[in-house]
């Protein structure tokens, strides 16, 4: 083997050796100061009473996706229903909570107003840019012109996941809110992090310590935990680990009933009625379909339960 190969060779090796040692994100992580444990059964008792939270989910941009990210073709329902990868509609949502004490807060961030047009401008890196297709989508409600235009100031920010597309309003989130999300989320290891950790870490950029929720186990074994955000019964954060490690979802209390918000733990509408997990998006489908199996185990036994999903109504 001549010099000039065996140098190539080494150089690609060392590359592939600093990728595998690469995490998802580098920004700083501590515990929550939020939060209270609860047992699936106390929960539970509680969802179906009218509560005081009121939920407004804002279509923040549509995107058009392979299908095979959002959905596992190789699943047997899917193989029987003869679907295959093709580009499928979606939205990206924010989810506004008004609280009467506690204020303003949205579950997930939508995308900034600059996300689609001059992502550079907020740390995306050209290579991420350019594999996210953002030229097709179509920005409807960015983060930033809709929080100027209301009438109270953002209290904190409540993730279900840290990937790109839940966390692409991050820039226009005032810097010293509070944001929070389930455990693991920047820890997870892979060569691809070598191009996306610089894309989130700058989504991320000027903002305080991502604030992990602390689960305990449920004493109740039906999830793997569960938390009282605010500790009056309000808002429910649901462990659901699959599509990323520390994947969350929540369910809200409201007058009219019920809202639980799956987060990724399923993007598509079809997905949701026949029970299968998203597809090379996620990163542990087994995982994931057991969380999803959770989640709507939870919403039979809650008839009137309104679900809102990933990324189609």
């Amino acid at each position: 083997m001549n010099r000039a190969r065996l140098s190539k060779r080494l150089a690609l090796a060392a590359f592939c050796l600093g990728a595998a040692s690469c995490a998802y994100s580098s920004h700083a992580v501590r515990d929550s100061d939020l939060g209270k444990p609860i047992g699936a059964k106390a929960m539970e008792a509680a969802l179906d009473l009218p509560g005081p939270v009121t939920v407004d989910t804002v279509v923040s941009a549509d995107w058009i996706v392979p299908l095979a990210g959002l959905l596992n073709l190789g699943h047997a329902k899917a193989k029987a229903a003869g679907l295959s990868d093709r580009d499928e509609p979606m939205q990206i949502y924010f989810h506004a909570l008004r609280h009467p004490s506690r204020g303003l807060w949205v579950v997930d961030t939508g995308i900034a107003k600059d996300f689609k047009d001059h992502p550079a401008d907020l740390g995306i890196g050209w290579l991420v840019a350019r594999e996210l297709h953002l030229e097709k989508m179509t920005t409807r409600n960015a983060l930033g012109p809709w929080l100027a235009s209301q009438k109270e100031p953002l209290a904190g920010v409540m993730l279900t996941h840290l990937h790109i597309d839940h966390i692409s309003g991050m820039p226009d989130v005032p810097r010293g809110t509070p944001t929070f999300a389930g455990p693991g989320e920047t820890t997870p290891r892979a060569a691809t992090n070598l191009v996306l950790a610089g894309s989130i870490d700058g989504l991320l950029a000027g903002h305080g310590p991502l604030r992990q929720w602390q689960y305990q186990a449920d004493p109740d074994g039906v999830f793997e935990g569960l938390l009282d955000v605010f500790g009056d019964g309000s808002v429910f954060a649901i462990f659901a680990p699959g599509h990323t490690p520390g994947s969350t979802a929540y369910a809200v209390r409201t007058p009219q009933g019920p809202v639980l918000l799956v987060g990724d733990n399923c993007h598509t509408r079809w997905g949701w009625d026949h029970g299968v997990e998203p597809g090379h998006f996620t990163g542990d489908q087994t995982k994931n379909a057991v969380s999803l199996g959770r989640l709507k185990a939870l919403a039979a036994r809650h008839p009137a339960m309104v679900v809102r999903l990933g990324h189609q109504e």
